[in-house]
């Protein structure tokens, strides 16, 4: 991993109101993701997090283990035309993703376990396909939910909001889209990430100081897991 490859990242549990408020004035000075379908969301995202026996990424996180990763397996508006197999490492307020496009046919092998018959050429690919065996690394969550998400080129800032969160805790089928998942959020909330390569340009703070906001360490796949 290189180190320059680390961006910052920010989290934040906002009300809806604060939310609309900020998505009202950064309309004004970023661009949608490139991918939006629409103004009122972005796309719909589904992620299947990879865990150990031991449930190692989710007590990492529980403990505040300064560096962690956890690997997960996601598509968008559900979608199978594009799922991603990604690591996403955290060090502190620094993150870093590494990623490798699947076909559905790789991609179901992964989910049912049967990480011996893959072959791959990706090495990444293949340093999750060692880890997972080494491991015996299976599905423990199914975490969903609707993502806002806007741009900016200097330093790609990024700032997303993400609300409707839901948990499939029993029913893991990534790609199944009747499976059950239940809300995980009191009405009213959503996630507020901001991310950037080196700094967030002063107007662009000075939006997000308009409204109360309260950082926290906030985890979707550490909620979705908690709950019984």
């Amino acid at each position: 991993m290189v180190d320059t490859e680390y961006r910052y990242e920010l989290k934040y549990i906002i009300s809806d109101q604060a939310a609309e408020l900020l998505k009202q004035q950064l309309r004004a000075l970023m661009e949608l993701d490139s991918h939006s379908i629409s103004d009122e969301c972005s796309y719909s995202i589904r992620s299947l997090y990879f865990d150990d026996i031991n449930s190692s990424a989710y007590y990492d996180k529980l403990d505040g283990i300064e560096y962690r990763s956890k690997y997960r397996m996601r598509i968008y508006n559900g979608s199978k035309d594009v799922i991603k197999l990604e690591c996403k490492h955290k060090d502190e307020n620094m993150t870093y993703k590494e990623s490798s496009s699947l076909n559905y046919e790789i991609a179901r092998a992964v989910i049912d376990g049967r990480y011996g018959a893959i072959r791959t050429n990706d090495a990444f690919m293949n340093r999750f396909l060692a880890e997972a065996m080494a491991r015996s690394l299976r599905p423990s969550i199914l975490v969903e939910y609707k993502r806002l998400a806007f741009v900016y080129p200097v330093s790609e800032v990024r700032i997303t909001f993400d609300s409707e969160l839901r948990s499939g805790r029993y029913d893991m089928d990534l790609f199944n889209a009747d499976s059950s998942t239940f809300e995980t959020f009191d009405e009213g909330r959503q996630v507020l990430e901001v991310k950037c390569n080196e700094f967030i340009p002063q107007h662009i703070l000075n939006v997000l100081s308009s409204v109360p906001l309260l950082r926290q360490a906030v985890s979707k796949f550490a909620i979705c897991r908690s709950m019984k």
